[in-house]
């Protein structure tokens, strides 16, 4: 165990805790796009940085430095980190004004809108005006198959769903080609992707840039009843959640289970919500 201050606070956490977790700990928040806690780290993003005493002097990614890495005080005082300075802020909002340059004012017709992590971090350290006066960079939508839709143009590279395809669903289908601003996510070729899993690239996407195609432009998150089951298409009771807006059930997602399926389905679970529609063939008809 290793102690830490956090925002003047002092606790006691395990020493191989990020910076992030150990905020986390304090009761403290951390905004982050690139970061989840099932996938390796990235570090990409920068909007978890942090000011820590007893470290570089610089802001810091909470996401990728351990409490181990920190010194502490020339008396052994414990290192301290800080999350809402001035610093801290500035830099978070120099971040966020990067990522909304070729970002597309596309929310009226999202369908990430209302549940999008870039649109409640834009309204924390984003500003009501833009100073970039170049010319935005657009990029072609891809086709990676039936179930995800891309809008590319949103991508902030945050590279959550390559990762997910290589550590998660164990395919490397999704990938990161060129550099700086001309980066793009693509698949293999321009392939359509494969995996059973794909459909988990749409909950992991922060920005809107991978959305489900059966749902496109169907429902608002707001309004939805969310009701919690069990899915009774697989052999193991994955944990899920299912959307309805009066009788007709929108979607399904995945619940929270760490014992059962962590927080990913199969693509048969999560669209399997078109076999309760009204005008599903059921029987045979003659004419």
């Amino acid at each position: 165990m290793a102690q830490i201050k956090v925002d003047g606070e002092l606790i006691e956490v395990p020493d191989y805790y990020t910076l992030m977790q150990a905020a986390e700990a304090a009761g403290a928040e951390i905004p982050r796009f690139c970061y989840h806690e099932r996938l390796s780290v990235a570090g990409n993003c920068r909007m978890c940085l942090v000011e820590v005493k007893g470290g570089p002097p610089k802001p810091q990614a909470s996401c990728a430095l351990s409490v181990k890495d920190l010194r502490p005080g020339p008396n052994g005082e414990p290192p301290e980190m800080f999350t809402n300075t001035p610093m801290v802020k500035k830099a978070r909002e120099g971040v966020m004004e990067f990522l909304l340059i070729n970002h597309p004012l596309d929310c009226p017709i999202c369908d990430q809108g209302g549940e999008c992590d870039l649109q409640d971090q834009a309204m924390a350290y984003g500003i009501d005006k833009s100073r970039y006066a170049e010319n935005k960079r657009a990029v072609e939508n891809k086709y990676i198959g039936p179930l995800v839709k891309t809008i590319m143009t949103r991508c902030i590279h945050c590279t959550r769903c390559v990762r997910f395809t290589t550590e998660v669903a164990g395919v490397s289908e999704l990938g990161l080609i060129g550099r700086g601003e001309d980066a793009e996510i693509t698949t293999y070729l321009e392939r359509a992707m494969t995996s059973e899993l794909q459909g988990n690239v749409v909950d992991l996407c922060p920005v809107g840039a991978l959305t489900s195609r059966p749902f496109a432009f169907t429902a608002r998150p707001w309004e939805l009843v969310k009701t919690q089951s069990i899915d009774v298409m697989d052999a193991v009771g994955s944990n899920i959640r299912i959307d309805a807006r009066g009788s007709e059930v929108m979607r399904i997602v995945p619940r929270l289970n760490e014992d059962i399926n962590e927080e990913w389905i199969s693509d048969k679970s999560r669209f399997i919500w078109d076999g309760l529609k009204s005008q599903r063939l059921d029987r045979p008809y003659l004419r």
